[in-house]
């Protein structure tokens, strides 16, 4: 059995405050001396990041979407390993799912690991109907353990009592915590969700002020203690993974990490260390020379908050498009696909990008593509087999567009030699229901994937990276 000190931190809906709470409490306990693993539930990459700088150690995504039921517990338990506290944020209301039955909920989450939940509710206007809500949530559902409510946005000493009295004489839950009114969000956002830590200068006095008000308006001692009374874990069956690496010099996978492109579940690229990539970083933002690659991962990000950078480095995109002329394994997700293409289409302004695709891509003002994908492999590619299901996500602002020029067998209105080898189940993709550019060794989509639902692909990546290696010349 596992001894993991845990809770879930869940609101009615997006925007309940969920962040500022998640964020605030794991940097006022890394402050105390404490060692916290944060979680984010779902497969956000900004909140996650924002978890990571306020612990001091990398989030883990956990999502009941992207994983398969076994690697829940056993990631979890994993990640967890030699911490003090783990932190869980989840994602908009506590039980909203796929479907009506809250499949992958935060509360389906919060069975999973046996984890207690602290749920914070917007407090606005509201006294006795407070308890009202807080009794519904903890009866809702069976097997869900609410500990404990924090209130957000209160008025003042009156509003306050009067809150605690009604919801823990009413709904028989503690108040662990309440909240202020903060008038201006201390994390400015922006399309595509909470500003990247990237982005935002001087991050430390901005967590330790979000602390401050935490350490000052919650009981982080009792939280402290539901956290250290949730029950021992089963052991968990360990994921299926390729034999260690061996002897012989390690491939040399790029990733591009920099403020344009950053989006990494860090499970990806410990599957492709695991498999036998040696990983270097590199940027598209700067002439810094690359060193000699077997391979290139470009993940998303926000290009187009860096298009007059990318643009003038002509020289990285021109490296970059005779890289995959020349054969060269490369994979890109989203913002990294938006790269390869001819242009990023701004407001009427196009600006050059790598040229691999014969496409553009164009911002737009509203998402194009947003939430859970299922994608069928029908063409084949270094990276995942034909007839293989991928589930991932996909959550973009620009929507693809094909370069002029007539069908030549790769899709709709798409010239040249490149195809698409995905078909959309479910989401959006680039062009009429299909995602997954191919050019040779190049791949590219919209689609996100998790490397612990996709176990083939760092494998088969890292397969690729090691036979261009080999290759002659």
């Amino acid at each position: 059995m596992n001894y993991r000190p845990r809770l879930v931190l869940a609101g009615l809906s997006g925007g309940a405050g969920k962040t500022i709470l998640s964020l605030g409490i794991c940097r006022a306990l890394a402050a105390a001396g404490l060692r916290v693993r944060p979680f984010k539930k779902g497969p956000d990459y900004i909140d996650a990041a924002w978890l990571g700088l306020a612990a001091g150690r990398d989030a883990t995504n956990l999502d009941p979407f992207l994983l398969p039921p076994q690697r829940i517990p056993s990631l979890f338990l994993e990640k967890s390993a030699d911490c003090d506290i783990s932190i869980i944020e989840g994602n908009r209301g506590i039980f909203d799912g796929m479907d009506v039955a809250g499949s992958c909920s935060t509360a389906a989450l919060a069975r999973a690991l046996a984890a207690p939940v602290v749920l914070i509710l917007d407090a606005t206007k509201m006294t006795r109907t407070a308890a009202a809500i807080v009794a519904g949530v903890a009866a809702f559902e069976p097997g869900l353990t609410l500990a404990g409510v924090v209130l957000n946005r209160t008025a003042g000493p009156r509003h306050r009592d009067i809150l605690r009295e009604a919801i823990e004489s009413l709904a028989g839950v503690p108040v662990l915590g309440m909240l202020p009114k903060i008038s201006v969000n201390p994390i400015p956002e922006r399309h595509m969700g909470l500003v990247s830590n990237r982005e935002q200068g001087a991050v430390d006095p901005i967590l330790d002020g979000i602390a401050a008000v935490i350490r000052d308006t919650v009981d982080l001692d009792r939280l402290l203690a539901i956290a250290r009374a949730a029950p021992a874990m089963a052991e968990a069956l360990p994921p299926v993974r390729p034999a260690p690496w061996g002897d012989g010099e390690r491939p040399v996978i790029g990733v591009v990490r920099d403020a344009a492109l950053w989006f990494y579940y860090p499970e990806n690229l410990e599957a492709l260390e695991r498999a036998g990539a040696r990983l270097v970083t590199v940027s598209i933002l700067n002439d810094t020379p690359w060193p000699e690659l077997d391979g290139l991962y470009l993940g998303g990000g926000f290009p187009e908050t860096h298009v007059q950078a990318i643009a003038a480095n002509a020289a990285v995109r021109n490296r970059v498009r005779a890289l995959s002329a020349d054969g060269l394994p490369i994979y890109a997700e989203c913002g990294g696909f938006m790269y390869l293409c001819q242009g990023l289409d701004i407001e009427g302004t196009v600006y050059p990008m790598a040229g691999v695709f014969p496409v553009t891509t164009t911002l737009c003002a509203r998402p194009q593509g947003l939430g859970y994908s299922v994608a069928r492999v029908e063409r084949e590619n270094p990276y995942h087999p034909v007839g293989t299901v991928l589930r991932g996500h996909e959550f973009h602002y620009s929507k693809c567009q094909a370069a002029l020029g007539s069908c030549s067998g790769g899709g709709p209105g798409l010239p040249g030699a490149a195809s698409f080898a995905l078909v959309m189940e479910r989401g959006v993709g680039m062009l009429a229901g299909l995602d997954g550019l191919v050019a040779g060794n190049t791949f590219a989509a919209y689609t996100h994937i998790h490397a612990d639902g996709a176990p083939h692909w760092a494998v088969n990546f890292v397969a690729a990276a090691l036979a261009r290696r080999a290759a002659p010349g």
